[in-house]
């Protein structure tokens, strides 16, 4: 998912999709752990799209409380 799909997101929809992906990031630690995981890259790139949508739903918020 790309930034310009990220920010097409209402809030809410925003913070549930970057609950699903912490949940599929603890997921891949814990296969990872027990020698499931052949690609390790995941790892980085889930880590990367939380941060990206956390940057973004913080853009939002504080446009929020700017406009209010």
């Amino acid at each position: 998912m790309n930034s310009k799909e990220i920010r097409e997101l209402p809030l809410a929809e925003l913070e549930k999709k970057i609950r699903d992906t912490r949940d599929q990031l603890l997921q891949l630690k814990l296969r990872k752990q027990t020698g499931q995981v052949e690609n390790t890259a995941e790892l980085t790139q889930r880590r990367r799209e939380i941060a990206r949508m956390e940057s973004i739903r913080s853009e939002k918020l504080h446009a929020e409380k700017k406009s209010a």
